[in-house]
């Protein structure tokens, strides 16, 4: 996975290194006026407007490449292998063991419950005196 994860790194560099010079090496809107008056542009190596048409063709392909190893980063970036769930597909759990500590555990939480139940009515009158509700 590491290989693949490098290799994608690789291709988005180069595309991207691609497409920053394809962009630079196109005229802008405003050399075609220059082009019309016989700037030489026919006897190039693409003819009169092979250039354009050839330069923005593979800045479109640059361009695709690039989008499309970015989204590949990114599934491999947010992947996560979880554990297998075993033969059955279903993970099992162990029961508690019933022994006497865990037992007399329910029997303790619900005598503090009934405690602190008994305990709120006086308490009640102590927090209503003015200042004794604000957190410290």
């Amino acid at each position: 996975m590491l290989y693949l994860k490098t290799l994608i790194v690789v291709i988005q560099l180069l595309s991207a290194l691609g497409v920053i010079g394809l962009v630079l090496l196109q005229h802008g809107k405003g050399a075609d006026m220059g082009a019309a008056f016989g700037s030489g542009a026919s006897g190039s190596l693409f003819g009169a407007s092979g250039s354009a048409n050839f330069l923005s063709r593979t800045t479109a392909v640059l361009a695709t490449v690039f989008f499309v190893s970015t989204l590949a980063l990114t599934y491999i970036g947010s992947y996560h292998s979880r554990p297998s769930a075993g033969i059955l597909g279903a993970t099992t759990s162990a029961p508690a063991p019933a022994s006497a500590a865990s037992a007399s555990a329910p029997a303790a939480a619900s005598a503090a419950t009934s405690a602190s139940t008994q305990a709120a009515p006086a308490t009640a009158s102590a927090a209503s005196a003015p200042g004794q509700d604000v957190p410290k």
